[in-house]
C-alpha cells in the first residue's frame, strides 16, 4: 500500500469550508481514482493547518491520480488555503485499520 499525504496552510475562518469542501468535492474525486482505498483528514486545533493522507493499493495508483486529478483537487482547495500545498510520499509498512502485514 501507498500513501500521499497532502499539507497545507488554510486561510482564517475557513474549517467549515474547507471540511464542505473535502466532502463534496474532494472525496468525489478521489473515489473515481483507479486504486484508491481510503483518505483521513485532518485539522489542527485553531484550524491553521490541515493535512490529508490518502492510501492507494499500489505507487502506479497514486502517480496516476497525481497526473490525472491531483490538479483539479487543488483548484478545489484554492479558496480555503494560503500558500502551497506540499506533497508527501510514503510507503505504508503497517495500518491497524487495513490490516497491513509486510
Amino acid at each position: 500500500m501507498f500513501a500521499l499525504k497532502v499539507s497545507m496552510h488554510l486561510k482564517p475562518y475557513c474549517t467549515e469550508e474547507f471540511t464542505r469542501t473535502n466532502r463534496k468535492e474532494i472525496i468525489p474525486i478521489l473515489r473515481r481514482q483507479k486504486g484508491f482505498r481510503d483518505e483521513v483528514t485532518c485539522v489542527a486545533a485553531g484550524g491553521t493547518d490541515a493535512f490529508g493522507i490518502s492510501f492507494w493499493d499500489e505507487k502506479a495508483s497514486a502517480d496516476a491520480y497525481g497526473r490525472d486529478s491531483y490538479l483539479e483537487v487543488v483548484k478545489a482547495l484554492a479558496r480555503v488555503i494560503d500558500g502551497v500545498v506540499q506533497v508527501q510520499t510514503y510507503d505504508v509498512v503497517n495500518s491497524t485499520f487495513h490490516q497491513i502485514e509486510v
